[in-house]
């Protein structure tokens, strides 16, 4: 492999020259990735890894395809937007041939973040109103305007949260405070929008927006209950506001039976914008706003010009248009389908075998492996959660936790994985967390008592990931005690865990 530096110099490099907030996968003990085909990724050394973890590479990673359509208008020319090209105006249409009939108006631009801020300003616009309720938990992106309205990143006790930023219930029927036994969660979830919207509205404030993942991806992989976002939708538009769907992480034919995650909810329900990025370019940055010509029309009335200089240059409208061919061409929608349910009943399997999973939880290639430390409290497996990262990075398998306790496995990888890699990386796991409980098994009995009080310690470095970046510090969780006593016997777990 062509290297500039070794690994050791690269590391040394990072440290002097990148900043510091800018973390790495695995950072303990990170890859060095020189190169990438589909869904596999190798190293310096040449060993190969099965990315389950990379949504941006979303046709696989360096499809021949998509470079080659990328150099082939890179040769011939790039430009801003504000010339006349064939590239954008087909690339609007072939996106707007997937939505719903009334979202119409694109707006190119070069991120998630850049889309989602955009959405905002065009819902506030829309009717001069100021508001937005996000959902715990949520992550929007890294600007500013998006920070203040992404709880995920809010730092505990340090973040004041903005009077026009409202914060719902996230619709988790697993943790959260309406759960699967619920006769309604859907309507229980959607009443506490409600009643933020009643509370603003007493206070003299105005909605201008709800937004939304249409499954959340940083929260934990929780997707809604059928009926929510349609209550949500109503109480919204009553207070004069706009419903964003945020797909930026989970469009694109992700779910397998639907292009727009947010499809999957019924035809009885269409956001009035919808944002998308990440997966749009596989690696090529371009994103984009999808509205109404209702809304657009109110943002253009305001005299104000919008310009993006490389929003759908282009380049980034072949790259995008090679992209939804390749989508169609190589069926990967299906794919997603047939290759996600295979998963997902691999996944099950595992669930009755190992009491450390608490939830499967998924649809297509969106799975959340939800681990617990005790069925009846679901008491988060952080620690755990960490060390299984790591085990299944020895054995050549890259995964990542998520969730505001890190102890939700992600999958999401690139749309052309396969049965073959599924069950490579079920059997995996399967090793890693048959180990994991034959520790505890073996040792439960001679190190917990009654009496002993619990003084759980997580590895040294899956705990320095965990508060790096705000993330809640599992320590703290009350849950993990009762009384100052150990609850469960894998509250120790994280004593004798070596990564």
């Amino acid at each position: 492999m062509c290297e500039l530096y070794s690994k050791q110099d690269t590391l040394a490099l990072r440290r002097k020259h990148i900043a510091p907030s800018c973390k790495v996968f695995f950072a303990a003990d990170p890859i060095k990735i020189v190169r990438a085909q589909g869904q596999y990724m190798f190293d310096e050394k040449g060993e190969q890894y099965l990315d389950c973890i990379n949504n941006v590479a979303h046709v696989g990673h360096c499809h021949p395809e998509v470079v080659k359509a990328a150099q082939k208008q890179m040769e011939l020319l790039n430009t801003n937007s504000r010339f006349l090209h064939d590239n954008i105006v087909e690339y609007a249409k072939r996106l707007s041939a997937t939505l719903p009939d009334r979202l119409s108006v694109c707006y190119f631009t070069n991120s998630g973040s850049e889309a989602n801020d955009l959405a905002l300003r065009l819902a506030r616009q829309f009717r001069g109103h100021r508001d937005v309720i996000t959902l715990d938990h949520a992550y929007h992106g890294h600007l500013s305007s998006l920070i203040e309205i992404s709880p995920y990143k809010f730092q505990k006790g340090k973040d004041v949260k903005k009077e026009f930023v409202h914060v719902a219930p996230a619709p988790d029927t697993y943790r959260g405070k309406y759960r699967e036994d619920h006769t309604d969660p859907a309507s229980a979830y959607a009443d506490e929008v409600k009643k933020i919207i009643d509370e603003a509205h007493n206070s003299g404030r105005k909605i201008a927006a709800f937004i939304a993942e249409s499954m959340q991806s940083c929260g934990g992989q929780i997707i809604p209950p059928a009926g929510y976002f349609q209550k949500v939708a109503e109480y919204v538009h009553g207070a004069g506001g706009v419903f964003i769907a945020d797909e930026v992480q989970v469009g694109f034919g992700r779910v397998g039976t639907h292009f727009w995650s947010f499809q999957m909810f019924g035809e009885d329900f269409v956001p009035d914008i919808v944002t998308m990025g990440k997966p749009m370019g596989n690696g090529h940055p371009v994103a984009c706003v999808v509205t109404t010509k209702e809304i657009a029309e109110a943002f253009s009335s305001s005299g104000m010009e919008y310009f993006n200089t490389y929003g759908g240059n282009p380049v980034s409208s072949a790259v995008g248009l090679a992209i939804l061919d390749v989508i169609e061409n190589e069926d990967l929608q299906g794919n997603a389908t047939r290759v996600g349910n295979y998963l997902t009943k691999l996944l099950n399997k595992q669930k009755a075998k190992h009491t450390l999973i608490g939830d499967i939880r998924g649809i297509g290639l969106f799975i959340g492996i939800d681990l617990v430390k005790d069925h009846q409290e679901r008491t988060p497996a952080t620690a755990e959660a960490q060390h299984i990262i790591y085990k299944m990075k020895e054995k050549r398998v890259l995964l990542s936790a998520d969730g505001p306790y890190r102890n939700v496995l992600k999958i999401k990888p690139p749309m052309c994985f396969t049965e073959e890699d599924a069950q490579f990386m079920v059997d995996q796991l399967d090793e890693i967390l048959t180990g994991l409980e034959e520790a505890v098994g073996a040792k439960t009995e001679s190190v917990i008592s009654e009496n002993t009080p619990c003084r759980t310690k997580m590895p040294e470095e899956a705990h320095s990931e965990l508060l790096s970046d705000g993330s809640p510090d599992p320590k703290e969780n009350p849950s993990r005690k009762r009384n100052g006593l150990c609850t469960d016997k894998h509250s120790l777990l994280s004593k004798r865990l070596k990564t």
